[in-house]
């Protein structure tokens, strides 16, 4: 039992490890939903935009809280049949940042609702779908504390200018996930 992060309601925290394309990804939540999911730190793109690699759980698979068995289904989808994400359920999620209504998660839910696979928004517009169009900057800091990275796609935010900005996954992978959703668009687009 470890107490949760909303602030003293225990919760029995589990953790999860993804073998993904793109390297382990750590996930960790209860009952109640997904806690944060943490992205490997890339020093090299995986060969081609489409790597082999398959989506398992290597670690933590038994006893999974059905939001993690959510979450796992979901980025398996995402990584290897793209299409069918739409059709899954989201799984909850459990941080504090996504319960207390503020404007990072009024933003996190916007993208989440609006910006969907495939496209990409910048900071600005994002501002203005949030409902505040001179809360750029303020976009960009939600972005960096998204906890629920790639389920809610901060990698589709970028600059005005088309530059792909910052990442917390750091710059490779968020063009290496800008280029899988753009081949994926261009596989169901013939």
């Amino acid at each position: 039992q470890v107490n949760s992060k909303q602030g003293g309601s225990a919760c029995r925290e589990r953790h999860v490890v993804l073998l993904s394309p793109v390297g382990r990804i750590k996930i960790s939540g209860c009952e109640t939903g997904v806690h944060e999911i943490k992205l490997p730190r890339m020093s090299l793109l995986p060969s081609g935009a489409e790597s082999s690699v398959a989506c398992e759980v290597c670690e933590g698979g038994e006893e999974m809280p059905e939001p993690l068995q959510q979450c796992t289904a979901w980025l398996r989808a995402y990584f290897c049949e793209p299409a069918t994400t739409g059709s899954l359920p989201l799984p909850a999620f459990h941080h504090p940042l996504l319960q207390r209504d503020s404007f990072t998660r009024q933003v996190l839910w916007t993208l989440l609702k609006d910006v969907k696979f495939g496209e990409a928004v910048s900071y600005k517009q994002l501002a203005g779908l949030a409902g505040n169009s001179r809360a750029a900057r303020a976009v960009g800091g939600a972005m960096r504390s998204n906890p629920i990275p790639i389920i809610i796609p901060c990698h589709r935010v970028i600059r005005s200018s088309g530059d792909s900005g910052n990442y917390g996954g750091g710059q490779l992978l968020k063009e290496w996930l800008l280029c899988h959703e753009k081949l994926q668009q261009e596989k169901v687009a013939r």
